[in-house]
């Protein structure tokens, strides 16, 4: 296998994490093969390792197609040519850019998928695992996502979505963890599971999960792009009020929470809930304080708000205790989709910047409330700011009329996920609600700053306006 064009395929791959980073490619293993494929096709699955200069490593899953006479339809796709060890002269491709490849994989989940069963019983191979009540449409011809930036996503015509984790890490990944137990449960707030593939790596003699299929949502629409449009619409309409517009996102932000509740009461049914002592809460306290001293490094903006901030963090020593359990972990109305039939809940996988480990963790269900919240503040600034001709009024003006849309669309939210839950925002859930919103505010401080900088007056007029 060539490391030099290899190396250079990942450094350039949308979904890789580590631009910008000095690094060398590790090992390159492969772990498996797709089965029933022609003689002149074979299509690996390869883990690589990818060795930073700091000593960090990640790995990531690279689906590969060996074809043994090049292919013109998939030129863009090409990855080199070269002599493998197994497979002999090739040349070779991004699978899931190719149809053929495809195919081979949809057909291994119809033909070789298994209800799930312990990893144990299939150490070292590929195992694709099977929900029961879907059946397969194997004819449907791939689609390859191409705006997805940590994973891979194709679509099997209008049956199926299939998303391949790039960079893995051993153990068992909530999304799919979660999908399952919604599925299974009849939850009506997510994509139904499928299926998904995964292996038990010898080498570090735990599952790796590679790839889920999943129910394909044609018809739906984004989350974001639904509030962007209702600001839009009441940003053209300059003499009405939130309420007023056709465009008012107010009914959808109520079903969004009562939704989230539905799938917060699923998740503690089937997903243990644990009792965090007051002790714990001054851990978190501590935590959200830390992350706070290194974001004033990074954004010294955020120096006139550090004791406000403090006090709301430190409220949470105060608490007696608290109640956590699954949650989505990264919540904002881009994990959002409106169907016909109601909003559904998307990539349960937490932040992608934290350890899995961390990741399948408990959590209070605020995080999520409090992520969805500042998504809601977010939108309309957001088209304050970048809108174009189409967003009338001084700046003034749409500074304000941001707000409003805002806060009439968190009230709506918020008050649907209470009343849902059966539970009054007030004593410990206020100062946990506050205590996460605070946290995420810094996080998006200093994810602006370094990122976006033009966008940083968003977290910033945040914290003016609560302090």
């Amino acid at each position: 296998m060539s490391s030099t064009e290899i190396k250079a395929w990942i450094d350039q791959a949308r979904w890789f994490g580590g631009k910008g980073r000095d690094w060398e490619l590790g090992s390159v293993r492969r772990v498996g093969r797709l089965p029933d494929a022609p003689d002149w096709l074979h299509v690996t699955i390869e883990l690589a390792e990818v060795a930073y200069a700091d000593g960090s490593s990640d790995l990531y899953q690279l689906p590969l197609a060996f074809y043994t006479e090049p292919q013109e339809r998939i030129a863009h796709a090409l990855i080199g040519e070269w002599e493998d060890d197994e497979l002999g002269p090739s040349f070779v491709y991004d699978a899931l850019h190719d149809r053929q490849a495809m195919a081979l994989w949809l057909a291994a989940f119809a033909r070789h998928g298994v209800e799930p069963r312990p990893p144990s019983d299939v150490r070292g191979d590929l195992m694709f695992h099977r929900l029961p009540g879907h059946d397969l449409d194997i004819e449907a011809h791939s689609t390859l996502f191409s705006g997805e930036q940590s994973n891979s996503s194709v679509a099997f015509g209008e049956d199926a979505l299939m998303k391949v984790f790039r960079k893995v890490t051993p153990g068992v990944n909530p999304d799919i963890a979660i999908h399952q137990v919604l599925t299974e449960a009849g939850s009506t707030h997510v994509a139904a599971l499928y299926g998904w593939l995964d292996l038990v790596d010898d080498d570090t003699n735990t599952t790796i999960q590679l790839a889920m299929l999943q129910q394909f949502l044609r018809t739906a629409s984004d989350g974001w792009d639904l509030a962007l449009a209702s600001v839009r619409n009441l940003f053209a309409e300059a003499d009405l009020h939130a309420d007023e517009v056709g465009g008012d996102f107010a009914g959808e932000a109520a079903r969004l929470g009562t939704a989230l509740a539905e799938v917060h009461a699923d998740l503690a049914t089937h997903f243990p809930v644990e009792r965090r002592e007051a002790g714990a809460l001054g851990d978190l306290a501590g935590a959200m304080e830390g992350r706070l001293v290194a974001a004033l490094d990074v954004v010294p903006d955020l120096a006139p708000y550090e004791a406000g901030l403090r006090e709301t963090f430190a409220r949470l020593r105060d608490l007696d205790g608290v109640d956590v359990q699954q949650v989505h972990g990264d919540l904002h109305l881009g994990q959002t989709l409106r169907t016909v039939r109601g909003w559904k809940i998307v990539d349960f996988e937490g932040e992608p910047a934290k350890p899995l480990a961390e990741r399948l963790k408990p959590d209070s269900v605020w995080r999520d409330v409090a992520g969805m919240i500042r998504s809601f503040d977010y939108a309309p600034r957001v088209v304050a700011m970048t809108g174009g001709a189409d967003v009338g009024g001084e700046a003034e003006q749409r500074a304000y009329r941001a707000s409003e849309w805002a806060a009439r669309n968190r009230a709506a939210f918020l008050d649907a996920y209470t009343d849902k839950r059966g539970e009054a925002l007030d004593g410990a859930n206020e100062a946990l609600l506050d205590a996460y919103l605070a946290d995420k505010v810094v996080y998006e401080a200093v994810y602006e700053a370094r990122n976006r900088p033009g966008w940083l007056s968003i977290p910033l007029a945040a914290l003016e306006e609560t302090s």
